[in-house]
C-alpha cells in the first residue's frame, strides 16, 4: 500500500541531495510533488525526471509534479511559490522544509552578510514556508503535515559553523512550538535530524578516503548515511503511520547523538 497516495507535497531545496531523495521517495509512496529550487534549474529538472520515473515504476504514471523557483528567505517569493503550487496541484497536504545552507568560518571572522544568509534560509525561510503552510491548512480545514530537515547540530555544537548551529537550534524550538500551537487543529509538525550524509554539500570529505574515514570514525555505526535512508524517515513522518507523533525530532544519525566518544569508559576507567 502506498503510504502517501493522493497527497500533495511541497519540498524546498529539492534539486539535489536529501531534498531530491525525499522527492523521489514521496513519489514512490504515491505523492504528487512540487520541487522547489533557488538556482540551477537543470538540477531541478533532473529531480523531476527521477520523480517521473519513480511514478511510472510504482503507479504506471498519472502523477502530478511541478518545478517552482524561489529563494525561501524572501517573503514575496515564498508567497508566490505557494500560490503557484496550490494552483498547479490544487492544494498542499505536506510541506518539507529541506532547503539549507552553511558556511565555514571561525566565529570571530563571521561576516554579517554570511550570518544573515545562513539564518535567513535555514530558519527565516523555514518559518516563512511553515507560516504559509499553516495558513493554507487552516483555510482548507483538513489539517496537514510540516516536516523540517534539521541536523544533529540542533543539539551538538558545531564550531566554525555558528550560524548553522544557531539556525538548527532555532528550528528545533520552532518545530516544538508550532506542534503545540496547532496540535488541536489537525496539523502535525516534526523534524528529522540527519548526521553525516553522502550528499553534494559534503563533497569535500566524501570523495577523500582519508577525510571520509576521519568523519566516519566518529559515527558509532561506522558509516555515513545515504540520502535515501534519510528520505525514508521523512516518508514515515509524513504518513498516517506517524499520525500520533508531533513536536519531535527523529535523529537519523548512525548514533552521533549518543556521545560516541564514550564508547570507551575513559572517564571512569575500564
Amino acid at each position: 500500500m502506498l503510504k502517501l497516495a493522493g497527497k500533495n507535497a511541497l519540498i524546498t531545496g529539492a534539486s539535489t541531495g536529501i531534498g531530491q531523495a525525499i522527492a523521489v521517495r514521496f513519489a514512490q509512496e504515491g505523492a504528487n510533488v512540487a520541487i522547489n529550487y533557488r538556482s540551477g534549474p537543470d538540477q531541478a529538472e533532473a529531480t523531476q525526471v527521477l520523480v517521473n520515473e519513480a511514478c511510472l515504476a510504482v503507479r504506471g504514471g498519472g502523477c502530478k509534479n511541478l518545478i517552482v523557483q524561489a529563494d525561501i528567505s524572501k517573503e514575496d517569493q515564498v508567497k508566490e511559490m505557494f500560490s503557484r503550487v496550490i494552483s498547479g496541484l490544487g492544494h498542499i497536504d505536506i510541506l518539507v522544509n529541506n532547503a539549507g545552507v552553511q558556511k565555514l568560518s571561525p566565529s570571530e571572522d563571521i561576516d554579517i552578510q554570511d550570518w544573515d544568509r545562513v539564518v535567513g534560509v535555514n530558519l527565516r525561510g523555514a518559518f516563512l514556508c511553515a507560516r504559509e503552510a499553516v495558513r493554507h491548512f487552516l483555510a482548507r480545514g483538513k489539517g496537514g503535515v510540516i516536516l523540517n530537515n534539521s541536523s544533529v547540530h540542533e543539539l551538538i555544537p558545531k564550531p566554525k559553523y555558528l550560524p548553522y548551529s544557531v539556525s538548527k537550534g532555532g528550528m528545533e524550538n520552532m518545530t516544538r512550538t508550532l506542534a503545540l500551537e496547532y496540535a488541536g487543529r489537525g496539523i502535525r509538525v516534526n523534524a528529522v535530524g540527519p548526521g553525516a550524509v553522502v550528499t553534494p554539500i559534503n563533497s569535500a570529505w566524501i570523495h577523500d578516503p582519508e577525510a571520509r574515514a576521519a568523519v566516519e570514525s566518529h559515527i558509532p555505526m561506522g558509516r555515513a548515511a545515504q540520502p535515501e535512508e534519510i528520505a525514508a524517515v521523512f516518508a514515515f513522518l509524513a504518513s498516517d503511520d506517524a499520525s500520533y507523533i508531533t513536536g519531535q525530532t527523529i535523529f537519523a544519525c548512525g548514533g552521533l547523538t549518543l556521545y560516541p566518544e564514550f564508547r570507551s569508559a575513559w572517564s571512569s576507567g575500564e
